[in-house]
């Protein structure tokens, strides 16, 4: 069934909310979420963060900071930081692991420059990757995951292995939900949003690690960058971060941020890494659990 027939084959309310993702001021929206987000608005904030931590089951036990009152907004409820022991870090040399918790929304192996973004159809490595031609032979035929994160999960973005940052790409682009059902009937969804790609060396060769925005997702930020987007630029803009310009991070460490739920792509050479076998489609991840083993 391609992906004509799968919509088709939808409910009348499931084609309008595809429809609606088309229509709707995606821009405008964000923009709105992203003022909304930094307002100090005290007891008023601190209910509506307590009616969105209820209503999406957020476990507040594993916080840093327990209670509503300490977030002054919702920006610092969306990072908030867990505490020290809250995930472990697999300490097995030859691991990398799961940057982000949130679930497994595909993973696999990179066909050429085909890569699945849901069961029916792919998308292209180098459209993903704007075009970069160095990049798109660097990842062709190699292995990738996508982890979808969902607005009640931890926001912060952390390092599957120890790795020196080269370069960092901000891609602009759509801002289309990023959730499973979207995900499944908007064509080319991830290589169409807005994005910034991390291009990072690691003893498990050239890996990039890259950061999808989405509606709603009113900023994504990097520790050595700081926030990224906004302003939202409307051409490609890459740093470059070589000789005393190299930064250095390790495993398990935090390396970027959403506010609110998105996606992380991880891309890696061919023959370089296998990915966990317990690993597939909706699997649950966790910052520091296993994401693959070295070749």
């Amino acid at each position: 069934m391609n992906l004509l027939e799968k919509t088709l084959d939808l409910s009348y309310w499931k084609r309008l909310k595809i429809a609606f993702q088309y229509v709707m001021p995606q821009k405008y929206l964000t923009q709105f979420a992203g003022w909304f987000a930094k307002q100090k608005w005290g007891s008023v904030t601190h209910f509506a963060i307590k009616m969105f931590a209820k209503k999406y089951d957020i476990n507040m036990d594993e916080a840093a900071k327990e209670n509503f009152s300490d977030y002054a907004s919702f920006n610092e409820f969306f990072i908030r930081k867990l505490k020290d022991d809250a995930r472990k870090i697999d300490e097995n040399p030859t691991a990398l692991c799961q940057p982000a918790d949130g679930k497994i929304s595909q993973c696999g192996h990179i066909f050429d420059e085909t890569m699945l973004q849901a069961k029916g159809h792919s998308f292209s490595l180098r459209d993903l990757l704007a075009g970069d031609e160095e990049l798109t032979e660097t990842f062709k035929n190699g292995e990738f995951a996508t982890t979808y994160l969902s607005p009640r999960d931890y926001h912060r973005v952390h390092m599957p292995c120890d790795a020196t940052l080269r370069k960092m790409i901000y891609v602009p682009g759509d801002l289309f939900s990023v959730n499973p059902f979207l995900n499944e009937h908007i064509p080319n969804l991830l290589a169409r949003n807005e994005r910034v790609i991390c291009v990072f060396d690691t003893e498990f060769g050239k890996m990039v690690q890259i950061l999808v925005g989405a509606t709603i997702t009113a900023s994504i930020s990097t520790v050595w960058a700081g926030i990224i987007n906004p302003p939202r630029l409307t051409h490609v803009k890459s740093w470059d971060y070589d000789g005393e310009q190299a930064i250095k991070l390790t495993k398990g460490q935090e390396m970027g941020a959403f506010q609110l739920g998105s996606t992380v792509i991880n891309l890696f050479q061919q023959d370089r890494v296998k990915l966990a076998e317990n690993l597939d489609v909706d699997s649950v991840t966790r910052v520091g659990e296993v994401l693959a083993f070295k070749k």
